[in-house]
């Protein structure tokens, strides 16, 4: 018998539904409930910290749920403590029984900056200092610890951070130490780990090949179809690791293998996994979004070149420094370059493109309402539009509309 065919529409639907895109907004006042499950529904959620429009992860709950308090993520995630900080797609807020899940990574974690391994073979006494400060003094930040006295305080490469920031990451990394809080500024407040996790999930130990199943099986979940190479990397897991737990799943009936109109390599339906009939969605996305953060995906599933260029030279951008693609119905249907001008209270639309599929008057509408709803969440007075790409005309009429 040969493998279920899924046409291309299909899988979007069933993406757009596990990735919490097939219901309406809520109407009513978005509560803990509401954060809860989106989180829990996508796995994880990626913290990323750019300030250029608003950190991204509290942007991918915005595409989702539309506005709402930010402090409802800060309070689940530092006071409730049913999230926490941890590697798993990068840097990421995950559910607290999901450490566990991790700490085969974290018993092999890969010191940042890279050769800091050797520095930290000089500064046990330091180190031991720093844990006898947080033991009996509770959370710090980096910025709170002294200088070494072996080594510098600041660390010459591309990382860019201090020795002090370095040791409490390595510690954290190792899964020694958990993130408490962050400061108004964002940095992170370290603490023993038995301090913040629950003693259950802390105590719970996960044999390595279990924890890949279980971790595959989330990303499976949370995308509802995914080729290998994309479940593998919802986790940061390698393909090596990730291909046997995948036929694994397969034979216990937990995935079905299934051919998916024009992709080259087989893709995974996870069991609970389905498309309702119309998605009706309409979101700004942040480049970090699990929808499209992996491009090859994002490729195939959408026909979208997804791509993040704030680090690529400005002369050689092909879209802007802070793109937002925008989700309208089952489509990826355009794209805007987007700024926070904080001290003018005005959204800045650094350039605006529109795909060629697209219907340019239907999108214009859509799109200039959810920036509006965008600008309002933020607490913007104003839109400002630059004349730049394909969509300029467009969408300025339908903002002044």
């Amino acid at each position: 018998m040969g493998l279920r065919e899924v046409s291309l529409a299909e899988a979007r639907r069933i993406a757009l539904t596990a990735q919490g895109f097939d219901r309406p907004r809520p109407r009513a006042r978005v509560s803990h409930a509401h954060v809860r499950a989106t989180i829990r529904q996508l796995g994880l959620v990626q913290l990323d910290f750019v300030n250029v429009l608003i950190p991204a992860h509290y942007q991918v709950l915005f595409s989702r749920l539309g506005p709402y308090r930010t402090a409802l993520l800060d309070e689940l995630l530092y006071k409730r403590r049913e999230f926490t900080e941890q590697w798993a797609h990068e840097a990421s807020i995950i559910p607290v029984e999901s450490w566990p899940l991790l700490r085969h990574r974290m018993e092999r974690h890969r010191l940042r900056p890279y050769g800091f391994e050797t520095v930290l073979e000089k500064l046990n006494a330091y180190v031991e200092r720093v844990m006898q400060t947080i033991r009996s003094g509770g959370p710090v930040t980096a910025a709170e610890l002294p200088d070494p006295d072996v080594v510098g305080r600041r660390i010459v490469s591309d990382w860019g951070g201090t020795v002090p920031r370095a040791v409490l990451e390595a510690y954290f990394g190792r899964g020694v130490l958990a993130i408490a809080n962050r400061e108004s500024n964002f940095a992170r407040c370290y603490d023993l780990a038995e301090r913040v996790l629950p003693e259950e999930h802390l105590a719970r130990a996960v044999p390595r090949e279990i924890a890949q199943r279980e971790l595959l099986l989330q990303a499976a979940k949370a995308s509802g179809i995914a080729a290998a190479p994309e479940l593998a990397d919802y986790f940061r897991m390698s393909r090596s690791e990730a291909r046997p737990r995948i036929a694994e799943l397969v034979a216990s009936g937990e995935l079905q293998q299934v051919r998916v109109e024009g992709w080259r390599e087989p893709a995974y339906l996870h069991r609970s996994a389905y498309a309702n009939s119309t998605i009706d969605a309409c979101a700004l996305l942040s480049p970090f979004d699990p929808l499209i953060w992996h491009r090859p995906r994002a490729a195939r599933l959408f026909e979208f070149d997804h791509r993040f260029e704030i680090f690529v030279p400005q002369e050689k951008r092909r879209w802007g420094t802070y793109v937002l693609p925008f989700l309208y119905g089952e489509r990826l249907v355009a794209r805007v370059d987007l700024k926070a001008d904080r001290p003018n209270r005005s959204l800045q639309v650094l350039a605006a493109y529109i795909e060629s599929h697209a219907d340019e008057q239907e999108v214009a509408t859509a799109l200039a309402t959810e920036l509006r709803t965008l600008a309002t969440w933020l607490k913007f007075e104003s839109i400002v539009l630059e004349q730049r790409g394909n969509f300029f005309s467009a969408l300025q009429l339908a903002l002044d509309d």
